[in-house]
């Protein structure tokens, strides 16, 4: 059982939701990220999304694409992003991290190569925005067999048709992106929202936790109250590009992550 499982199975036992944070790595900088990394458990975060800075972030809106380019123009990489996580493991064993990207910075550094030194990481899972099923062989197979899960991402435009093939090999949870659209932009009713979760759990036992358009803590009690997470990324980086510190970003978080779990 990957810590992602174990975590869904600890919440299920006491009936509750989980908060899925995103945090881009290295934005500001390594050590500022660091810092709000080892803070989110504190903060009532069930898993941590950590992104994968990257020069072209397609399904990423301004918020987070600002976020990539802070990090990157810091000395962001592939390598440094893992050193991240394995430094937050030093004192933190069993939070899940889901590494969350695309996939030409994997390519580029070799897969085999890229899910041993993940999995020595302290990874638990992937989701890489940018391949579709019909590449499973590139990456999902392979990090399933290193014992990492593969998360995929279902869409309201994700029909009854291809529903079958987005859930293929994927394991951990299901992330919903709630809106049609990029990061950032726009916000979804919870009636909508669970009328999907409903239609998507009817083909799968797997965990449902969704994201995209959460922004307020009674915006993550809704969503978190119709699935079996809430995701929230651009909020939270938002208040990093800010310039505000570590300690306020955290307090936000909290803030979040008390309304998720009241669902």
């Amino acid at each position: 059982m990957t810590r992602i499982e174990a975590k869904f199975a600890e919440l299920k036992s006491q009936g509750k939701s989980a908060f899925v944070s995103y945090i881009m790595a290295g934005d500001p900088d390594f050590d500022t990220s660091l810092e709000v990394v080892k803070g989110l458990p504190a903060a009532g975060v069930d898993i941590i999304e950590l992104g994968l800075p990257f020069t072209d972030p397609m399904a990423d809106g301004p918020t987070i694409q600002l976020a990539g380019q802070r990090a990157l123009a810091g000395g962001m990489t592939l390598k440094r992003t893992l050193e991240l996580a394995a430094e937050f493991r030093k004192s933190d064993d069993t939070t899940p991290i889901v590494l969350m990207g695309y996939y030409n910075p994997i390519h580029s550094h070799g897969v085999e190569a890229f899910l041993a030194e993940a999995k020595a990481a302290g990874i638990d899972g992937l989701i890489v925005v940018d391949l579709p099923p019909e590449e499973d062989d590139e990456l999902c197979i392979p990090a399933g067999e290193a014992g990492l899960n593969f998360i995929r991402l279902a869409t309201p435009t994700t029909n009854s048709e291809r529903l079958p093939k987005v859930l293929q090999n994927t394991s951990g949870f299901i992330y919903y992106v709630a809106i049609t659209g990029i990061t950032g932009a726009g916000s979804a009713s919870a009636e909508t929202v669970g009328a999907e979760v409903t239609r998507i759990k009817a083909s799968t036992d797997l965990p449902i936790c969704v994201g995209f358009g959460i922004k307020t803590a009674d915006a993550a009690a809704e969503m978190a109250a119709v699935a079996d997470g809430a995701v929230v990324g651009s909020a939270i980086v938002e208040k990093l590009g800010a310039g505000e510190t570590a300690a306020d970003v955290l307090a936000f978080v909290k803030e979040l992550a008390d309304g998720a779990h009241r669902a």
